[in-house]
């Protein structure tokens, strides 16, 4: 391959055409090399400074981020410990509900026991009068027929007999006592 490359290059001098140069002051090597120097000499400030700012900047940018991420670290344990401590109080919370509850069911079970009690003495309460009150009605009447018999029997007259009879007994009865 380079010999076919040498074998166009010396054909191309020879008829004038395209070839390879290897006169390097006629190429201006030279002066592409001069160039390219004064760029490098007379652009490293400029580009010294633009790599510096940006440098800066950069590091600016993460101590930036760097000093956030430690607010935010700082900030999340702060927000971690009252979450912690929204939980302690709601679990306090909850077992206190728990304890008021049952006071709360004992108390009104206890007086709903009192009255029951109270319901219940008031009940038989009302269960003796009320047979207080029957057994006098029933002895009341009892004795108004026991007179009404006797009315209708002395209405009707006593014999001579019933009536010596009668008051000897009675007379017996007085004389025991």
């Amino acid at each position: 391959m380079i010999r076919n490359f040498v074998l166009l290059a010396s054909e191309a001098g020879e008829h004038s055409g395209f070839g390879i140069n290897s006169d390097i002051l006629e190429t201006n090597l030279i002066n592409l090399v001069i160039v390219i120097g004064l760029l490098i000499y007379a652009g490293r400030g400029f580009l010294g400074k633009i790599l510096s700012a940006r440098l800066e900047s950069i590091q600016s940018a993460i101590a930036d981020a760097e000093k956030r991420q430690k607010e935010a670290t700082d900030k999340l344990a702060l927000q971690q410990g009252k979450l912690a401590q929204a939980k302690t109080e709601a679990e306090n919370l909850c077992k206190q509900a728990e304890t008021d509850a049952k006071h709360a069911a004992d108390a009104i079970l206890a007086t709903v026991d009192a009255d029951i009690a109270r319901l219940r003495e008031a009940a038989d309460q009302e269960i003796a009068t009320e047979q207080d009150r029957v057994i006098v009605q029933l002895r009341q009447q009892v004795a108004e027929k026991a007179l009404a018999s006797v009315q209708s029997y002395f209405d009707r007259g006593l014999s001579e007999s019933a009536q010596v009879e009668l008051i000897d007994r009675s007379i017996a009865l007085l004389s025991s006592d």
